[in-house]
């Protein structure tokens, strides 16, 4: 096939998953749901744009709040939402699930009118769907009289310009009113006018993919080779058959005697933690080598594999694999039944499915708080000139420009900054918040006890920043505490999906320098932590060279080094933003109280009025956003 823009563009289903957190309760008992993107098409927009295809969606989704996380959520996994159309009169779908045992997945569908029902054939662009290697339908969108006609108007536009045309079987009894509403867990109800319908879509179709049931239902039979003969018989098309744990079979051609004798792919015994998506799944590895025109071995081997994975893990979209995933998975599957639980695997699907390219950072750090408490009390003043004075620092950031290549953000807490977080949070700057109390040594954290139920308050776009005094010399007792401390708190990030920022700092009475830095970052690397950030005091050229050993021996994968200031003049940064500016791991600059420290000092003690406090934080940040900008666009100076 000539290239084309596309490689899939996938029709129909768009919705919110609403999975309930608490594993092995009835759906009635469950008390916590976390918010994913959902529906078969969207899930394999989602999967086939990870394993490295170029992917869209035509789909319709309200005129709401769930409307635009959907479409959000595709366009950061690089889904080309360009047809996903907003609805004025219908709701986002809902779908609500939950995980009771091995063999019992209860969900409940909530998509009476809902707007991906409402697509219709005028959503079809004739020039979108030429533009791609092959369109995706699927069972659900065949059930009324409207939703089947868009696909069907689809389904001819693909004929005319030569894209190719994958049917996924995607029976569910429910959403065919077949079932009461809250039997949405049911897979299989045979029913005579659904077959017939659906083998009048199979013929034009090149391939077929569907469970065992799904087969019984498209091709009228529950005897499962008189089902494959009927479909064969409708359609020439290539006929995948899902078997779960056992892999799968293929036949190209006429169905033989045996199912057995089909082209046999064996899948990967992995422990089953949630079915729900992994056919979707499937179906995203079977298209990265299929769309691509590997071997059917292949295509069924990858597509084997992503099932496996989805099946070991929460939710569906979220779960799907990476190429880097998929890759190494395949590499140590032998050894593997418990991928949910395999580090190595969670660091990949971490750091490979991480939103946002964040290279060239320009932070304004104000998440001080016994600092400001110390000027607040000296000054006789109460915790709200605290919480004003860090408005009147986030009013400087909002009038500073950064422009050209800079990328803005903020270190803020919520303590004395939360109307600050409010304010920011959602308008695409880079944000973080501290969790560590302050001065604590060793370690300590604020808000609850459970670092993790803290961080499930806080907004999946908020990375987590955390400063540790530590240094490799201290006492082993100190270290240990720290170590345990920062155990707990990577494990929760990576628990609510948060980005972790982890700061060291060497204590006062100790060397510091950037062999201390590195030595102490090994041997947190050395605890199995791998941070997406580094925040750390400026080294000189040895240093860097050390400090960046460090990260791509541990973590090639890190986001990056952000330098802070420690209070330093402005001539002090100019220097050691040279030494950094071509330091490859080097991402930017997270400073603070070089930039507002004289300001706090001058209106705390009453010499600065509110005005005075946003020009002068506004200039001062704006310089160093200069100074970063003409030393990392300066040519690098060689030996």
């Amino acid at each position: 096939m000539a290239e084309r823009r596309l490689d899939l563009i996938t029709i129909g289903r768009a919705a919110v998953d609403l999975y309930g957190e608490q594993i092995g309760s009835r759906l009635e008992d469950m008390t916590s749901f976390a918010k994913y993107l959902g529906g078969c098409p969207a899930n394999i927009a989602v999967g086939t744009a990870r394993l490295g295809l170029k992917s869209a969606m035509i789909t319709r989704v309200g005129d709401e709040h769930m409307g635009r996380f959907v479409r959000d959520t595709l366009a950061a996994e690089g889904v080309d939402v360009s047809a996903v159309t907003t609805d004025p009169q219908r709701l986002t779908a809902l779908v609500i699930l939950g995980i009771k045992d091995q063999d019992t997945f209860p969900l409940i569908f909530y998509r009476e009118n809902c707007a991906d029902m409402a697509i219709e054939p005028g959503d079809m662009r004739p020039e979108l769907i030429a533009s791609a290697k092959a369109i995706l339908v699927t069972g659900t969108h065949f059930s009324t009289p409207g939703t089947d006609s868009a696909c069907q108007h689809a389904i001819k536009l693909a004929k005319k310009s030569g894209t190719r045309i994958i049917f996924d079987i995607d029976y569910r009894p429910v959403l065919w009113g077949l079932t009461a509403p809250g039997l949405g867990e049911e897979r299989f109800i045979a029913n005579d006018k659904i077959s017939r319908h659906l083998l009048t879509i199979v013929p034009v179709c090149d391939v077929i993919v569907g469970t065992e049931e799904e087969v019984h239902i498209a091709g009228g039979s529950t005897n499962t080779l008189t089902a494959l003969r009927a479909l064969r018989n409708a359609s020439k098309a290539l006929i995948v058959m899902k078997r779960g744990p056992m892999g799968c079979v293929m036949f190209p051609n006429e169905i033989s005697a045996s199912i057995e004798e089909g082209i046999l792919a064996p899948g990967f015994p992995v422990e089953v933690f949630n079915v729900l998506g992994a056919g979707d799944a499937f179906m995203s590895g079977f298209l990265s080598g299929w769309l691509k025109d590997k071997p059917l071995t292949e295509c069924a081997r990858l597509a084997n594999a992503c099932g496996a994975l989805v099946v070991a893990r929460h939710g569906c979209a979220p779960a799907m694999a990476t190429e880097s995933e998929v890759k190494d998975f395949m590499a140590r599957s032998k050894a593997m039944t418990k991928p949910r639980l395999d580090s190595t695997l969670n660091h990949l699907h971490h750091v490979t499915t991480r939103h946002g390219s964040w290279a060239n950072l320009a932070i304004l750090a104000f998440d001080h708080r016994a600092q400001l408490e110390d000027l607040a009390d000296a000054a006789g003043k109460k915790e709200d000139a605290i919480i004003r004075f860090k408005q009147l620092v986030a009013e400087a950031f909002a009038r500073t420009n950064a422009g050209g290549n800079i990328q803005s953000g903020i270190i803020v807490d919520d303590r004395f900054g939360a109307d600050v977080l409010f304010r920011f949070t959602g308008k695409n700057y880079w944000i973080a918040r501290p969790i560590e109390l302050p001065r604590a040594i060793p370690l300590e954290f604020e808000g609850s006890p459970d670092v993790g139920i803290t961080l499930r308050s806080w907004p999946g776009s908020h990375v987590v920043k955390c400063l540790v005094f530590y240094h490799p010399d201290d006492p082993e007792e100190l270290k240990k505490k720290q170590q345990q401390q920062l155990l707990r708190l990577f494990d929760a990030a990576r628990g609510t999906q948060h980005e972790l920022l982890l700061e060291i700092i060497p204590p006062q009475n100790k060397q510091g320098g950037g062999k201390a830095v590195a030595k102490a970052m090994q041997e947190i690397y050395d605890l199995a932590i791998k941070p997406d950030w580094w925040k750390l005091p400026p080294p000189d050229k040895a240093g860097w060279q050390k400090v960046s050993d460090t990260i791509q021996r541990n973590d090639p994968s890190c986001r990056g080094v952000l330098l802070l200031g420690l209070e330093a003049p402005e001539a002090t940064l100019a220097e050691s933003f040279a030494t950094a500016a071509h330091e490859p791991w080097c991402k930017g600059f997270a400073v603070g109280r070089s930039i507002f420290g004289d300001a706090a000092a001058a209106w705390f003690a009453g010499s600065l009025d509110d005005e005075g406090v946003v020009e002068q934080v506004a200039v001062r940040y704006r310089r160093l956003i200069d100074l970063w900008q003409q030393r990392s666009l300066a040519p690098a100076k060689t030996a």
